[in-house]
């Protein structure tokens, strides 16, 4: 079993700590690697709607990538009640704390993926695609860049439109909903030359989160030509995590996998 340990994200004060009640510190939890090679890392985001985070989409996650002979890391980054940009400025820290300390974990800092299932798929997609923000705290990681080299995005959402989720919007944008925030957080929008390579997955009768984002988003890739793959298969409830008992829809994550090394992670 791989040893894990869990690291604040903003060990010297959370910038917006008290923007909600209860208070939460986000944190990042760590699978390094301890066999003495340097190799790409996975950070994960675990779904929920941007109200919770989802269990079996955090450790298990990043345990089978760290099977995998990848480094990887689970960021529990702030959800409801609150709002944008804190999510946003968790993962972006997670990005920057990983590549700030790769030498220490054993990665390389130049191959790091952002994962995301569902709502964390949003933010994921939000960290590939929207421009960096300005330091949160005068710090030497905030000075670190937070674009990730490539992006896992697992039944995402990805759109605040006629296929987005209406829950994740509403918990991610709460009083800042509106149409202009709507069209700036739909991703496939968002899309551009700098956008990192992408694995998309879904299931073509996601009863949550319509296929409808994963294609959109997609297309968006193929419009700026970039490099994508996208695997949907035909059955498969929302929130499927690893899929262990389903044999056909849980081969999306070797199919990663070997997605990555194929990157040079």
């Amino acid at each position: 079993m791989a040893t894990s340990n869990t690291h604040e994200l903003w060990p010297n004060g959370v910038p917006g700590l008290d923007a909600a009640t209860p208070s939460f510190a986000p944190t990042l939890v760590s699978f390094p690697r301890t066999d003495g090679t340097v190799r790409g890392a996975v950070i994960v985001c675990p779904g929920g709607g941007y109200g919770g985070r989802a269990a079996h989409e955090a450790d298990p996650i990043a345990l089978y990538y760290h099977q995998q002979g990848f480094a990887a890391f689970v960021c529990h980054y702030r959800v409801a009640p609150y709002r944008h940009p804190y999510p946003s400025l968790d993962a972006r820290r997670a990005v920057r704390t990983v590549r700030a300390r790769a030498a220490e974990w054993g990665v390389k800092p130049d191959k790091i993926a952002i994962l995301g299932f569902s709502a964390g798929g949003h933010l994921a997609s939000t960290v590939a695609t929207h421009p960096e923000l300005p330091p949160a705290v005068d710090d030497a990681i905030e000075r670190v860049s937070s674009r990730p080299d490539a992006a896992i995005l697992c039944y995402p959402v990805i759109s605040f439109g006629p296929h987005g989720h209406e829950g994740s919007a509403r918990n991610l944008l709460g009083d800042q909903l509106n149409d202009a925030t709507r069209k700036e957080f739909s991703n496939e929008l968002r899309v551009t030359a700098e956008t990192p390579p992408c694995f998309l997955w879904h299931t073509a009768d996601d009863g949550g989160v319509p296929v409808e984002n994963s294609l959109q988003f997609a297309l968006a890739m193929r419009q700026q030509q970039l490099p994508f793959a996208l695997h949907i298969y035909p059955h498969g409830r929302h929130g499927l995590g690893l899929a262990p008992d389903d044999p056909q829809v849980s081969q999306w994550a070797p199919e990663s996998a070997a997605w990555l090394r194929s990157l040079g992670f």
